[in-house]
């Protein structure tokens, strides 16, 4: 008689080729999907991503069951569940009395201690299989970071390329050059004719899904209603196409342009199906390269977006894992400030910040130089605690895991982990955020104002930034030409900024 084999799947393993569930007779194993509140509210999930992942997972269930599979679905709301992973698996343990467990190593590290505890806990065996939706193991990037004295992204994603081949002539890159990220920096005008996502209405699941999230969480951050996203690899799939039909031909373009009203652009909005693992990486850039060689889309935009996925992304895993689990704990600018209020309720006279806090409100969505350049580079400038606001931006965001959310966080955006991964912090005044965007055009501060009363927050808060890390940075190659610039100022004209700068944190 063969085994029984429990094979517990998470919220962001709904792939149809996940490694627990290969070579695995579904009349043999007994598939268990949990909704647990230990996560629901391990941060104040936006109310619309707890809709399309416990939405995801219903219908992924409902697929397995289609082939074949036992599939053990414990609700939210089930009146005999516990809460939380551990005790759901001690309860399907007693209800199937299996044999043996298989799972899919859980993409964050708190998650992956819980299941390590298992063999002991439940006095069965248990196998972790290797997450090999990833195109690099973890054990593949901690080789290629040892030894080194930087760990710069751009010498892993060319790794990347020659291992994929996406991109290559032979041993060249296709062009010519590796990156061609000097060519997506062009700013939007609202003339523009800009695709519009894909969306689709909510079948029975996901409007009952959406009642469940409205009555257990009705003062969870976020609007609720509108909800539209897709929640099946179909649905993921079509928003592929959608995207590489209408949105790559300018995507390389316009990727860090921002524009009021405009949340979405020529972004493919498919970071959430991919995070969740109804779409995989390589069957996306495959399908971007294609777009390239038949002419379709220019190659800036083609290489701008596979950098993305096959060196950003697993790059930015390669990081989690390797510095896990001290990663959320650093905090090398001893930043300490609180994260104010504005950033849950989108209530600021700052036009750049109201707007991307107002769309995230509204779609748990902003594109990568929102989080980065404008709530991201306040909160750097401002000194707010960067645990905090590692803890907001894997609340509000729909695509947000804690392996791709904290590296980009602690080390992209924070500099808190003083250098790992950035080679210098993403600080700007307001003539980055006027340069990018309309923004400025419609808001109470004057970007081109530096000490008068409707002066641009960001100007001065920039010189106050670097003044007061002046022993951090003061060294860094890359902020010399800055420190250079500070050191030509008159000292009255820098006091002045940065008692002005005091005055605007005060308020906050």
């Amino acid at each position: 008689m063969s085994e029984k084999i429990l094979i517990p799947v998470f919220a962001d393993q709904l792939s149809e080729n996940l490694s627990s569930l290969a070579s695995v007779s579904p009349g043999e194993a007994t598939v268990l999907m949990m909704e647990v509140r230990a996560e629901a509210e391990h941060v104040p999930h936006h109310a619309k991503k707890l809709v399309f992942l416990f939405s995801a997972m219903r219908h992924f269930a409902d697929a397995l069951r289609a082939d074949g599979f036992d599939v053990d679905y414990v609700t939210l709301t089930d009146p005999d569940n516990t809460g939380s992973f551990n005790s759901e698996m001690k309860r399907a343990i007693a209800r199937h009395r299996q044999d043996r467990i298989r799972v899919t190593e859980p993409s964050v590290y708190r998650v992956l201690e819980y299941v390590k505890g298992w063999e002991e806990a439940f006095n069965l065996p248990v196998t972790i299989m290797p997450d090999d939706r990833f195109l690099a193991t973890k054990q593949q990037f901690a080789g290629w970071a040892e030894g080194r004295k930087q760990l710069r992204m751009e010498y892993f994603y060319r790794d990347m390329r020659r291992q994929t081949g996406l991109l290559m002539n032979g041993d060249d890159p296709e062009g010519g050059k590796w990156n061609y990220d000097s060519e997506n920096r062009k700013p939007a005008k609202g003339d523009l004719f800009m695709p519009k996502p894909l969306w689709f209405e909510p079948d029975e699941i996901t409007r009952d899904v959406i009642d469940m999230v409205r009555a257990q969480y009705p003062d969870r951050f976020g609007k609720l209603g509108g909800f539209q996203y897709g929640v099946t690899r179909a649905h993921a799939k079509a928003v592929l196409d959608h995207f590489i039909k209408d949105g790559l031909p300018r995507f390389g373009d316009y990727q860090d342009a921002m524009l009021t009203g405009e949340p979405f652009l020529y972004h493919s909005l498919i970071s959430m199906y991919l995070n969740a693992g109804l779409l995989g990486p390589l069957e996306i850039c495959e399908a971007v390269e294609a777009a390239y060689k038949f002419g379709h889309a220019p190659l800036n935009a083609a290489e701008g977006y596979i950098r993305q996925v096959i060196g950003w992304r697993e790059y930015i895993r390669g990081i989690y894992w390797y510095k896990m689990p001290d990663y959320p704990s650093l905090n090398a600018l001893d930043a300490k400030r609180e994260l104010p209020w504005f950033y849950w309720s989108g209530e600021t006279d700052m036009h750049c910040l109201s707007q991307s806090i107002g769309q995230t409100i509204e779609h748990a969505y902003a594109h990568h130089i929102q989080r980065l350049m404008i709530t991201g580079n306040f909160a750097l400038l401002a000194g707010i605690d960067p645990h905090a606001l590692h803890e907001w931006y894997l609340s509000v965001y729909i695509d947000a895991f804690e392996w791709v959310e904290l590296p980009n966080t602690m080390g992209m955006s924070q500099f808190a982990d003083g250098g790992v991964l950035a080679s210098k912090p993403y600080a700007s005044s307001g003539a980055y955020v006027n340069r990018m965007s309309d923004y400025c055009k419609s808001c109470k501060y004057n970007v081109k104002e530096k000490l008068g009363e409707d002066a641009c927050p960001f100007n001065t808060l920039y010189w106050d930034f670097m003044a007061r890390n002046r022993d951090k940075l003061g060294n860094n190659p890359r902020m010399g030409m800055a420190y250079r610039n500070m050191d030509k100022m008159d000292a009255g004209r820098l006091k002045a900024y940065r008692e002005k700068a005091a005055k605007f944190l005060d308020s906050l």
